[in-house]
Order: structure tokens, then sequence, then C-alpha cells
């Protein structure tokens, strides 16, 4: 084996060898994907991360080679040498190297294999905690190794581009001060000072604009960021980002170089040309149309307001369903419209009842459109007079055989629950996928969207107080400066989330580089100057020395990958991901620390397992 290493090199892949190659010696290495026996010779395809190849061993070959051969067994790792020849017409068109075999001359067992758990095989049947637990098995399979081959050619094209155009890699530290609010942190004893704590960085937001302060100009980096939160299935304890910061810039700057970036990740990767500049969307409209800020345009369905014209027919006497008309201050009526819908059957209504229940509502009001406009199947039908109806219909545009949905509360809720339905009756008519992209050749199957102009602070009712609705350190607009002290709710900011077919890639800011102003923005959340410089201290210290304007944003690496490469899943485009615990199934992290070593960082473990 080891003279078979030193003496021979691989001269092709198992995915490249075609009729051309006919005749030549070649060394192929891999692992045998399958083997089978034909009147004494010993067939076998094998595999590589490029393809696979079939190999025969003749039947009259020396014995040495036949021995080998019969040995063979499902995924050992060898290596072959011999000579290609034509397949003639037993051709294998499901393989790129289906016209040509190649007839070998010499082998080596570089690793027997016990037998796998499960089949290294495209599709598979095995339960995900199994492929999790093997999965240095699992990423044999060439579904996981083309997602991961292409989620590197995002990095190469990632570090092509932002080189192109100006932008430097340079790292930040992963163990940072520890500082409270926002993420839960991953803490770090520091042993060299008992009691003490670093934390893994969630981003290198703080870092990264020191470099702006240190007049670096453009930075870039693919970094890993760490938060300590409970997971959901998009959700990973550490997952990787596309980090940028610039100087000297606009909001508009930074669009123009994100949008060159992911048109050349569409371009390189997928072969498909996106339009630029993307289209923008005010926060406002986001959430009023759509009932969030990560609106999917693959289809229509935006909510109709009808807060005003229900208050409007309460105020005439209309009589009408009583929980439906007296929306109370502070609360909104909406409906969304569900097209060519009549033939949902009740099952199929009661459903959308279940989802608005789950998401906080006390039910789900809704009506069929008659040929005339009435009502049917609906509680609503007796107690709404036909010009209200017909006023309702209007405004939402409903049609014979549409299915209006009406939900009335706060402005929260409401939202949340008409932003769930649509998303479920989008993929219950057809006009977007349960998940993937059908057609990612297309243009047309990508909208992306810039949201901008957010509130800066929302108001935490636990607290009681305004807090930062992303970060404190974001530009708010300059004609919102003047209610930073009388109305916060009111102040307006150059922050800006970049939208995917409903998920968000990416999120951003204009940061604040005025000291003055940022002690504004602190007071407005309650933030003495005294806490301010114990959390943020080197920051504003740094804004003090003539820092630049400056800007940013980070792209979601994962959810890139997620969507270019039309993954099932998140996990698949992460080579070695943590389960919806947030454990490793392969190593069985976390594990228990050693008592030694908790004494050496004066660490003491309180929690008792129950019994």
């Amino acid at each position: 084996m080891a003279e078979f290493i030193r003496d021979l090199k691989r001269t092709h892949s198992c995915g490249e060898l075609t009729a051309k190659d006919v005749s030549k010696e070649v060394v192929l290495f891999g692992w045998v994907h399958n083997r089978r026996d034909h009147g004494g010779a010993v067939f076998i395809d094998l595999r590589d991360r490029a393809g696979l190849t079939q190999v025969v061993f003749e039947a009259d070959v020396n014995a040495e080679l036949q021995a080998l051969a019969h040995e063979l067994r499902y995924e050992f790792c060898i290596g072959v040498r011999g000579k290609v020849v034509s397949r003639g017409g037993n051709v294998n068109p499901r393989l790129t190297t289906g016209q040509i075999e190649v007839h070998a001359v010499q082998g080596a067992i570089f690793n027997r294999s016990e037998t796998p758990p499960f089949l290294v095989e495209d599709k598979i049947d095995t339960a995900e905690e199994k492929r999790l637990h093997y999965r240095y098995l699992d990423l044999r399979r060439a579904p996981l190794q083309q997602t991961l081959m292409k989620r590197s050619e995002m990095n190469a094209v990632t570090r092509q581009t932002l080189s192109r155009l100006g932008f430097l890699e340079l790292e930040t530290p992963f163990l940072v001060k520890y500082t409270p609010g926002g993420a839960r942190n991953f803490l770090v004893p520091a042993r060299l000072h008992p009691g003490k704590f670093y934390a893994l960085a969630e981003s290198p937001q703080l870092f990264k604009q020191l470099f702006m302060v240190a007049g670096f100009e453009r930075y870039f980096q693919i970094v890993k960021c760490f938060r300590d939160e409970d997971l959901r299935l998009d959700r990973q304890p550490e997952f990787t980002q596309i980090d940028l910061e610039m100087s000297f810039v606009s909001q508009d700057d930074v669009f123009a170089v994100v949008e060159e970036l992911v048109t050349a990740l569409w371009r390189e990767v997928l072969g498909v040309e996106i339009a630029k500049p993307f289209p923008r969307m005010r926060y406002e409209q986001s959430m009023r149309e759509y009932g969030n800020d990560k609106p999917d345009l693959r289809f229509g369905m935006q909510h109709v307001d009808l807060t005003s014209l229900i208050a409007e027919f309460k105020g005439t006497g209309v009589p009408m369903w009583q929980s439906f008309a007296t929306a109370a201050p502070g609360q909104i009526v909406k409906a969304l419209k569900v097209p060519a819908s009549a033939n949902f059957s009740r099952t199929e209504t009661d459903k959308l009842e279940e989802i608005a229940k789950g998401m906080g509502a006390r039910g789900l009001a809704r009506a069929k459109i008659g040929e005339n406009g009435e009502w049917t199947q609906s509680p609503l039908a007796k107690s709404i007079r036909k010009e209200a109806r017909d006023a309702i219909n209007a405004a939402a545009g409903a049609q014979a055989g549409d299915i209006l949905l009406f939900q009335f509360g706060k402005e929260a809720m409401v939202h949340t629950v008409l932003a769930n339905l649509r998303l479920h009756l989008g993929k219950r008519l057809g006009l977007i996928p349960e998940y993937g992209t059908p057609d990612p050749k297309r243009s047309d199957s990508w909208r992306f969207l810039w949201v901008v102009d957010p509130p800066l602070f929302e108001y935490n009712e636990e607290l009681k107080h305004w807090v930062a609705a992303h970060h404190a350190f974001t530009r708010p607009h300059d004609e919102s400066l003047q209610y930073l002290e009388t109305e916060p709710g009111k102040v307006l900011c150059y922050r800006y989330d970049l939208v995917l077919n409903g998920f968000e890639i990416g999120g951003g800011s204009i940061r604040l580089h005025d000291p003055a102003v940022q002690e504004r923005v602190f007071a407005a959340m309650g933030i003495s100057p005294k806490e301010a410089e114990q959390k943020f201290g080197f920051l504003l210290q740094a804004l003090r020395f003539g820092a630049p304007p400056h800007g940013g944003i980070a792209l979601g690496m994962d959810r890139l990958a997620f969507l270019l490469t039309g993954a099932e899943s998140l996990r698949d485009v992460i080579p070695f991901p943590k389960t919806q615990r947030g454990t490793d199934l392969m190593t069985d992290a976390p594990g228990d620390a050693d008592p030694e070593q908790l004494r050496e960082l004066h660490i003491a473990v309180t929690y008792k397992p129950p019994t």
C-alpha cells in the first residue's frame, strides 16, 4: 500500500474520464460504491467527491489482483491503476463517465470498512439523529458533498469580489468582554483571572467599527459568531456570516457593494444574472402590507387594513358582528383575501383557525364570497349590512370564489397571525414551494428586497422603557433627532435588512460616529453616562478621536448557502451542525468538565440532574 501511494500518483478524479481518454493509463483513488461479480470478473463503481467510475478486474488478470478484487467490499478505500476502455454500446447515461470503464492492472487496499450503519447513497431513509451521529459517513453522500463544494465556491467568490472592490480581510477576536443585554453569550472562564469571564463574540460589531476608526476604510471577514439562544429549525449556536464595514459611505454606497457581491455569487455559483439595483421598501409599508419586515414578494395577498372603514361604519350605526366592529383604541382590523379558494373544505378552513390560535388569536373570522358579493358560510353574514359588506369587498378587491379572513386586536398579534396565514396559504395555493426554489436558473425565482427606515427604538413592556430595536450604534435620520428626548418611538434610523424570498439574509446600518448623538441615544434608552462607559467605554472613547462616518452589514453565509444550494435543511449546508437542542451527536458535546480543571478555574457546578 505504501509503495502504491509513493510510486503512483492520482492522474484523474472519478468523475472526469470520458471517451476522449480511451487507451490512457490512469490512476484513481476512492471508495468502493458497489461491487458485482460477473463470470469471474469483478466490477466495482469507484467513488470520490467528483463522481463514479466503473472499474473492471478481469478474470484473466494475475492471481494477486484477482485475490484483491474478491476481497473488496462496500466502502473499502482503495487505489487502482488501469487502462481506459470504451464501453461501446453498453453506455451508462446516468454517469458522466458512463462511456468508459477502467480495466485494472494494479490495485491496493488503503483501508477496510466495517459495514456502515446506513447506505452512502444520494437518497436514504435514515433518521437524522443517526446521520448526525455518523456525520463523516453522511458527508460522503454526493448531495452533501456537492452542497459543501458550492459553499466553498461561495467563499472563493466572496473573497475575490470584495478584494477587487478594495476590501481588506482582517480578523477580530473571538474572546471578548462580556456585556449584559442583547443576545445571550457563551461564557469562557479566564483561568489567569479567577472569577472573571470572556464571552464568545456574538458578532464582530464593535471591532469592525474600530477598524474604521483606525483608518482601514474597507474591512471584510467570513467569520464564526456564537449565540447561546433557544434554538429553532433555522438557528445554530455557532453560525457564519460575511461581515463588512466601510468608511465615508452612505446607505446607497453600502447597497451598491452588497448588490455587487450578491449578484456575483448568483452568477458564479448558479449561472443566473440578477438585475441591479434591488428594490426598496420602507419598514412601515412592509409591516402594513405583509405583517413582517421580511416579505416574500414571489406572490401577492397583501394585508388589507380595514380599521378606518370599520370605524366609519360603526359611527353610522350599521349593526355588525360585535367583536369585529368594536376595535378598541390601539387595536386594528385587517383582512386577507384568499383568491379562488371557494373549494376549500371545512377541514382546511378550520386548519387556518388553528394556525391563528397558535399565533395568539382568539379565533379567525372568515367569509366566502358568493356570486353577487354576498358572504356565505360566515357568522358575519347575518350581522352586517349590504353597504358595509360591499365596502369591505371593494377595499379587499374580493370577487366571487374568494375567501376573506379577518383578524382584529393588538397590532403585533394581527400582523403575526396574518403574516403566517399568508405564507401557509401561499404554499397551499401553489404560489410558492414548501421549500427550496423549483427553478433556480430563472432570475425571477429570486426576489431580493431592501427593507429600510425602521424605528430606532421599541418599547419594552417588561422593562417599561425604550430599548434599541437592533443595537444602540445605529445613526438616526437627521429629521428624527428632534424626537430623541420627547417621542423616541418616532425616531427612524439608517438600518436596513436584505430580504430574499421571505428570508432575511443580511442586516446592517450606518453607524453613529458622533459621540454627542450617541450619548442622547443612550439617554433615550435610560442608560446613564456611567453605565455606557462601563459597557462600551472603549468604543465611546474611540469615537472621540476623529471617527469617520461609516456603515456596514453582515450577510448570513449559512442562509445564503441554504438558498443557493436548494438544501432541505440549514443543517445540510453546515459540515458539522448541532441539533435543535444544541448538542453534537457525533462527539457527544457538550460534556462534563474534568473536576481538576474546574478547581483550577474556581468553578463549582451546583446543578443536580433530575433523578
